[in-house]
């Protein structure tokens, strides 16, 4: 065995042993020693352990651990950490940036445990509330952990969304003439990006990829045909695909919608597509109405487009209010009324709904029942105060592992609505975490199911739920299901928005703000929902306040 790997395993065990908070002095030894074996000029294996012992820096502890480690390839000491710490912890302290005793802090002050829920409660701002933290140390994580995905080639679609914007623009400075438009899985907003492609209709293409090859707008640039490809500065793939000006929209038609889509409309066209004029032109010689990018996943469409009836997407406008947000009182940045006056004034928003983390949300400050009944005495004022806007008094009550939720009868009876949502014990096969979320849905004071798989979109999966089930189950007991815009989670999955409506189940654009500027995330939620085919008449938060005001009414019967 070289001395790397043992340097490696040495520097683990100090590490956890750290994590522990276990005997300074023996961590500091068994730190120093494994950069000691790491520096030495030759190997350590085949030494004797009273060769070992004399190397200056390891002594007979360290000498015992190396022996043991070339004798069973492990160090008992090390296995029993191991054993007792989630994974997701062992891999946060990779992270650049904080060592185990931070980590210990976030593991166990905070409750997170892998590094997707780190990178949320960067983006919450929760970090800074943490002992030895600030809004600096709480940036280079974030931006850590950032670089980091970007390093599998795969972003969130938010995370390209400005660079993705810009580059048609930078191109037609360049081609004036040229037609350009983003075309793949950026067009179909896609919640994960792998490539940007962009489609460009050109004079001549030659000269249009000559001039592009020349600009060094793209990193790591190569041409295959009429195609250049290239990158980034952040490492994102990017395809510039051009083409005569006359097949622009062929082209950005074949470009946009994935292999499915694309093969099922052309079977439906018996001859060539000749220099179209758009790509309506297209759809209709397909013998079916336009099919907006957003939906050109798969067939799932086709027949409502061949039928004339696809459903008017909802659009951002559409939206009246926004529900699930947090404040100070529990992990939120701003006040309540910070928050209203952001909604009514900027926004220009009829209502909101404040739904700060219940009591068994410890780290996040959750509500005590007397801190709710403060926070509702807050309301109450504040709904006098700023006249014609209204604040509607929710909670975000954790689902417990048992399916109910942490507040006794007489306190939840006194929400206008409750967003029903799992925050712990995440490890479930699909038969517990589906019942836990049906017994959840029954309880006759859910308004919201929250966030349904508890996913954090490219670092970490969803508990397995039966999709079906709980949404019948939604159905059953009026229970509507969120479309949680966080562009890390946009959960529900927007797979399961047609059958959702399909059950008429209603469906609603929660940003689950924790600051005024998260309200904007509903921008991300509206995309998810096209893409799922939601329409404002199943939409909860684009009905009015009169409207709302009723739907709350007759949920608590």
């Amino acid at each position: 065995m070289e001395n790397k790997p043992i340097a490696r395993k040495l520097r683990l065990l100090s590490q956890l042993m750290e994590l522990y908070d276990e005997n300074q002095f023996k961590i500091r030894s068994v730190a120093n020693a494994a950069f000691k074996v790491d520096k030495l000029p030759y190997p350590v294996a085949g030494k004797t352990f009273e060769q070992l012992e004399k190397i200056d820096g390891i002594g007979k502890s360290i000498a015992a651990k190396i022996v043991e480690l070339l004798q069973t390839g492990t160090i008992a000491e090390m296995e029993t950490l191991l054993g007792k710490t989630p994974i997701g912890v062992i891999e946060m302290m990779g992270i650049k940036g904080i060592g185990p005793k931070k980590v210990a802090i976030i593991w166990h002050d905070l409750g997170i445990e892998n590094i997707g829920e780190l990178f949320y409660a960067c983006n919450e701002n929760r970090l800074v509330e943490a002992k030895g933290f600030g809004l600096k140390t709480q940036d280079d994580i974030r931006k850590s952990i950032e670089f980091s995905i970007a390093s599998n080639g795969k972003f969130l679609y938010a995370q390209v969304e400005a660079e993705a914007k810009e580059l048609p623009q930078k191109l037609k400075n360049m081609l004036p003439s040229a037609l350009v438009e983003a075309a793949g899985e950026f067009r179909r907003c896609c919640e994960i990006i792998n490539k940007l492609v962009i489609v460009i209709g050109a004079d001549d293409v030659s000269t249009a990829v000559d001039v592009l090859l020349k600009s060094e707008i793209l990193a790591d640039t190569k041409v295959e045909g009429n195609i250049l490809s290239g990158k980034f500065a952040n490492g994102l793939s990017v395809d510039i695909v051009c083409a005569a000006q006359e097949d622009f929209y062929k082209e950005l038609f074949l470009e946009t919608g994935d292999e499915e889509h694309v093969n099922a409309v052309l079977a439906r066209i018996t001859d060539a597509i000749e220099k179209p004029e758009s790509e309506e032109a297209i759809y209709k010689k397909a013998g079916v109405t336009f099919t907006p990018p957003e939906l050109r996943e798969g067939d799932a469409f086709i027949a409502k487009a061949a039928n004339n009836t696809l459903p008017e997407l909802i659009t951002y406008n559409d939206l009246k209010g926004t529900l699930h947000n947090h404040s100070t009182w529990s992990d939120g940045i701003n006040t309540v009324e910070e928050m209203a006056l952001y909604c009514r004034d900027v926004l220009k928003l009829e209502y909101l709904g404040m739904c700060d983390h219940s009591k068994s949300a410890f780290y996040a400050k959750g509500l005590s029942i007397e801190c709710v009944l403060q926070q509702q005495e807050e309301i109450d004022h504040l709904n006098k105060k700023l006249g014609g806007f209204h604040i509607f008094k929710g909670i975000e009550s954790d689902i417990l592992y048992d399916g109910s939720l942490d507040y006794p009868d007489e306190i939840l009876r006194r929400f206008d609505f409750i967003v029903a949502s799992v925050h712990s014990i995440l490890k479930m096969d699909i038969d517990k975490a589906t019942s836990r979320l049906i017994k959840a849905i029954e309880n006759p004071y859910t308004t919201i199911l929250g966030h349904p798989t508890g996913r954090l979109l490219l670092s970490r999966n969803g508990y397995p739920i039966d999709y079906k089930k709980v949404i019948d189950a939604c159905a059953a007991n009026n229970v509507v299901i969120e479309i949680n815009a966080n562009p890390l989670r946009l959960d529900l999955d927007w797979r399961w928005h047609q059958y959702a409506l399909e059950k008429g189940v209603w469906l609603s654009v929660n940003p689950d703000a924790h600051r005024r500027e998260g309200f904007l995330d509903m921008h991300y939620g509206i995309l998810a929902a096209r893409k799922g085919g939601l329409y404002k008449e199943k939409c909860l938060n684009a009905l009015s306040l009169q409207e709302i005001t009723a739907f709350f009414e007759n949920a608590k019967g």
